[in-house]
């Protein structure tokens, strides 16, 4: 496989995703963030859902198109509510931001690989 942009940014966005849901499972801080965005209970599915998402991107590089476009489309979702959660709690937009940068990536590579599906 060439490596070009578009599998850069899938190979980043992916190990970001690996790094975020095992942190979302196993860390203090996110399970202290969890209970400050009042979703204690969703944590553990959220990091599940994360996972999900990265290794479905690793893997579509070597399976199919339709499983990054639809990890990344599950991915940007995800990250889209996130961002709206940040925000209703008053976060600042600086704070929230990290997910609404996640979401745009996720979208980019929905619409690199849409044509492919």
């Amino acid at each position: 496989m060439k490596l070009n942009p578009a599998i850069a940014l899938i190979f980043f966005v992916g190990v970001s995703f690996i790094y975020f849901g095992i942190s979302c499972l196993f860390t203090k801080f996110m399970e202290d963030e969890f209970i400050r965005y009042n979703l204690a209970s969703y944590r553990k599915i959220i990091g599940i859902l994360q996972l999900m998402g990265a290794f479905g991107l690793l893997v579509g590089l070597y399976a199919s198109p339709k499983l990054i476009f639809f990890a990344a489309a599950g991915l940007g979702i995800l990250m889209l509510a996130g961002f709206a959660v940040r925000l209703y709690i008053k976060d600042s937009f600086l704070l929230s931001s990290p997910s609404f940068i996640y979401a745009v990536l996720c979208i980019l590579i929905c619409y690199i690989y849409y044509p492919k599906l």
